[in-house]
């Protein structure tokens, strides 16, 4: 019997190559200059797609090229570069590669939002610059002693944030579009409420129309002079012109962004302003980390070809059995 056939949009990690080439037949689209070629000849046979957030967005006209797809098994927990809702109406199955990068991502949004209150990497740049000898680095106008949290979205990361709070003796409420039955924190059901009762957002919200700009002026308004807004969700969540202004203009204190609306550009109106954190999406960015995600991808098309349930299914395509092969 033949190897079932896979298409890669993008790149992917080493060792998910490996693995993937150990049992399938795998058709790199990212290698070829002309991809359509290629793509015109195996078309019919593809019956899965291992993908990422940085390759090519796996949209309705993709989909529709491939009549045998059955699985599209992404690497990432976000899956907004995969049209989950039309493959769903093919009988498709998408899957992500949640849990295992949470923990990470949890840690990553404590460490921006410590080094965005407390300003630790214009203080390194002090120190660098060589500016200590000639006074101490100015006391900081933020702490996390007074602040309240409002964490947007509280799904598995968000909540693995709020027991870090917790940790850190600080108070938490959160924003989703439904409450959480599993928690004890304060629900808002109206954001701009929420940033007006609390001095601190952290996103954690997923891209996608649903979520386009909505943190943007009126909610850097609600929080006011002494507000922070730490990203660590998708960029597009965040309106980055209105942030660049509430900043700029003082209107805000601080944010921390691990995410950007067209990253890998960041604007140089950010790049040039001191009162912010800025890091190059490095949430899940650890060896460690990525190879178990890695290893998730592995595992949702493994399962897929023996027949049996993938691990991870996303919500917009839940399992009930596999297309007829």
């Amino acid at each position: 019997m033949s190897r079932p056939e896979i298409l890669m949009p993008g790149r992917m990690l080493k060792s998910v190559n490996d693995a993937l080439d150990q049992r399938f037949t795998v058709h790199r689209l990212y290698e070829l200059a002309d991809r359509e070629p290629l793509l015109a000849e195996v078309a019919p046979r593809i019956r899965a797609i291992a993908c990422g957030g940085g390759g090519p967005i796996i949209d309705k006209a993709l989909i529709d090229r491939l009549p045998a797809l059955e699985i599209v098994a992404n690497f990432g927990v976000g899956y907004d570069n995969v049209d989950a809702k039309y493959a769903a109406t093919k009988g498709i199955i998408v899957t992500n590669t949640p849990d295992v990068l949470t923990e990470e991502v949890a840690d990553t949004a404590l460490g921006l939002l410590l080094n965005t209150v407390r300003e630790f990497p214009q203080a390194e740049r002090y120190l660098r610059a060589g500016k200590w000898p000639r006074g101490p680095y100015p006391l900081t106008t933020g702490t996390l002693r007074d602040r309240t949290v409002g964490i947007v979205g509280l799904g598995r990361i968000g909540k693995a944030i709020a027991r870090r709070l917790q940790a850190f003796d600080v108070p938490v409420v959160y924003h989703n579009r439904s409450p959480q039955p599993d928690v004890s924190y304060r629900y808002y059901p109206d954001l701009i409420t929420m940033a007006k009762e609390v001095d601190t957002i952290v996103s954690v919200l997923p891209g996608g129309a649903a979520t386009d700009k909505l943190i943007g002026r009126a909610v850097f308004d609600a929080l006011g002079p002494r507000g922070i807004v730490v990203n660590i969700g998708r960029g597009t969540v965040v309106d980055e012109a209105a942030l660049i202004e509430a900043l700029t203009e003082k209107r805000i204190l601080g944010a921390g962004l691990d995410v950007f609306e067209k990253e890998p550009q960041v604007p140089e109106a950010l790049i040039a302003l001191e009162n912010c954190v800025l890091l190059p999406h490095v949430g899940s960015a650890s060896l460690y980390t990525r190879d178990a995600m890695g290893q998730r991808v592995i595992d949702n098309l493994t399962a897929w070809d023996e027949g049996k349930p993938p691990l991870s299914p996303v919500g917009e395509t839940p399992f009930t059995g596999w297309k007829t092969k």
